[in-house]
């Protein structure tokens, strides 16, 4: 009997001594490693629109923050928050309020089902990565949107919808520059642009000549105009297409006037959309006649 109560005793001596041990180590080691965290980092995030899309360039409103208050950037690079929330985190801080041009997602195509037609019928899950695979989709124009809003699916700021005629348009405002619309097209025919880059191509097909037209009523027959009547060397035709040089003065329409099919276009700050007077007006309200039997 003496026994065992001696082992118990040394056991829970053992154990004891034990979780001394391990108590102590815990303690050294939080000591050791203890990494303090500036406690207005949670005000900030706080402040903070709470998007997590990465327009500021960080990919989350928790590392933004961080970088605030480490002085590695400026409250102006969140686009998204307002101006009220912007001045509030810089008035937090102590910091200049920064400025940063907010950035949307353009798509360069304008091919609706009105103006645009198919060439194959594609049958399948109801997805533009998935039609891709099928010999491209079945457009017309290879080049062309397909129209079955694997953009609008993957934007979480409802900044994306299909009109009408199964094109994407975006919502300027709601429009958070995340980029996830620019990853889900298969056709790379989405970017990321500077409010102020308001000319712009809304094209990507590279063939040239009027049998574009054949495809697609408003595409770019790469005739050149646009690029003669730019300023100071502001367009380039670059594999049948205008490229357009945003470090130079781009404010002006003059390179929009005489495209004969509305490819290249005036984006307002609304979004809306103005087209040269030399281009051919589109009047069909339902689709164009497909091109297979």
């Amino acid at each position: 009997m003496l026994g065992s109560t001696m082992t118990i005793a040394i056991a829970v001596a053992a154990l004891g001594g034990l979780t001394l041990l391990l108590t102590l180590l815990l303690i050294w080691a939080n000591k050791k490693f203890f990494v303090y965290e500036d406690p207005r980092i949670d005000q900030v995030e706080d402040l903070l629109p709470h998007a997590n899309c990465g327009a500021c360039g960080y990919p989350g409103c928790r590392p933004f923050a961080e970088a605030l208050v480490q002085g590695q950037a400026l409250p102006g690079k969140c686009t998204v928050s307002t101006d009220e929330g912007r001045s509030r985190i810089a008035d937090f801080l102590g910091v200049a309020l920064g400025a940063e041009e907010k950035r949307v997602a353009r798509l360069a195509c304008a091919g609706g089902t009105n103006v645009a037609i198919n060439r194959a019928k594609y049958q399948g899950l109801a997805s533009c990565q998935a039609a891709t695979l099928v010999s491209g989709g079945g457009k017309g124009c290879f080049w062309g949107c397909l129209g079955l809003g694997d953009c609008e699916v993957s934007c979480d700021f409802d900044a994306i919808t299909m009109n009408p005629f199964s094109l994407p348009v975006v919502d300027v405002d709601k429009c958070t520059a995340c980029g996830d619309c620019v990853a889900a097209c298969p056709k790379d025919l989405f970017s990321l642009q500077p409010v102020s880059n308001q000319l712009w191509v809304a094209c990507k097909n590279l063939d040239a000549g009027d049998e574009v037209l054949a495809d697609c009523q408003v595409g770019c027959t790469a005739c050149g105009k646009c690029a003669m009547d730019a300023p100071g060397g502001l367009i380039a035709m670059m594999h049948n297409l205008p490229v357009v040089d945003y470090s130079k003065r781009h404010q002006t329409q003059a390179p929009i006037q005489r495209c004969p099919t509305g490819a290249i276009v005036w984006l307002e700050e609304d979004g809306s959309i103005t087209k040269g007077k030399e281009a051919r007006k589109i009047i069909r309200k339902g689709d164009r006649e497909v091109g297979y039997s």
